[in-house]
């Protein structure tokens, strides 16, 4: 436990340097995936970590180590971690529970509150057209969601710009994009060092969906132009604040001197992106390390326990 316990603490430092690897090189449904996973397993992890060190200045307390029938002074002698880093780490537990909590809280009454909108926008097609001069697009989560265009966006673009614009949006509901946001999120909120990753991935949903509409329409070159245009005519579009929270109406991340829609234009210029299965298996080794760390310092405190129990 000496050594596992801080594994997961270790890697939150290194793992948000993969977020620019990722989101740039690697094709954007698999670095979604790998981003969110990166967030929410190392946002796990730590908390967990941070729970564990707690746990072992807790029992150096004698009147704390009463109540679960251990031995205060045989904690102290086989504890893993010194009591100050201990109560440290009990400190910042409570500082991550409290901001994961919120943050749950926060984007489940933001989902209700979108899925009851949604629900009072009947339509066929799954497209609203709302009377507004202002250009606006955006994909509304619902049972089923919806993809709200403003009149202003419809006049800006022409009959294929439509077309892609849709076929975007909609990529955005179908994928669900909004959960994975939402879970990079969660972890980012429990281990602050991890928001590149939890950015990233609103960049990259961005991405998948611009993929989708190249695919959708087999011109790359003017999914680039139409995404260019419309954020050029939605620039000065007052952001709706139920859509920024849940992360799929353009939530702008930076993680470049360059913007996210420049380099979403770049990106649709250039041939499309693999699944590079290096940054794939790195991915995969900090994850796995970081379940098995944890894990691992889980069973040495158990046992550290039995141990001072039966002291």
């Amino acid at each position: 436990m000496r050594i596992a316990v801080y594994l997961p603490l270790l890697l939150s430092l290194v793992a948000p340097l993969a977020a620019r690897p990722l989101s740039e090189r690697c094709e954007p449904r698999l670095a979604t995936w790998l981003l969110t996973s990166l967030s929410l397993v190392l946002g796990t992890a730590s908390t967990t970590a941070l729970g564990l060190l707690a746990v072992t200045g807790l029992i150096r307390i004698p009147q704390l180590a009463g109540l679960g029938h251990w031995s205060a002074p045989s904690a102290q002698h086989d504890d893993p971690a010194q009591l100050p880093v201990a109560l440290i780490a009990g400190l910042l537990l409570g500082a991550a529970l409290f901001a994961a909590a919120r943050m749950l809280w926060r984007r489940a009454r933001t989902l209700a509150a979108a899925t009851l909108d949604a629900a009072c926008m009947p339509t066929r097609d799954g497209t609203v057209v709302v009377e507004d001069e202002a250009p606006d697009a955006y994909a509304l989560p619902g049972l089923p969601g919806r993809v709200v265009v403003s009149t202003g966006m419809l006049h800006t673009l022409d009959a294929t710009e439509h077309t892609i614009l849709l076929a975007h949006e909609r990529a955005h509901l179908r994928a669900h994009h909004y959960a994975f946001v939402a879970l990079a999120q969660f972890g980012a909120a429990a281990n602050p060092l991890l928001r590149p990753l939890a950015d990233a991935v609103t960049y990259t949903i961005e991405r998948w969906a611009d993929e989708n509409a190249a695919g959708a329409t087999g011109d790359r070159r003017r999914v680039a132009r139409t995404v260019g245009k419309a954020a050029l005519a939605a620039h000065h579009t007052p952001a709706r604040a139920a859509g920024a929270t849940l992360g799929i109406l353009g939530r702008r991340a930076p993680l470049a001197k360059a913007g996210p829609v420049p380099r979403r234009v770049a990106a649709l210029l250039a041939p499309p992106l693999g699944r590079h299965p290096a940054l794939t298996a790195a991915t995969a080794l900090i994850l796995t390390s970081a379940i098995l760390a944890t894990a691992e310092a889980a069973h040495d405190l158990h046992l550290l326990l039995k141990s001072v129990g039966a002291g």
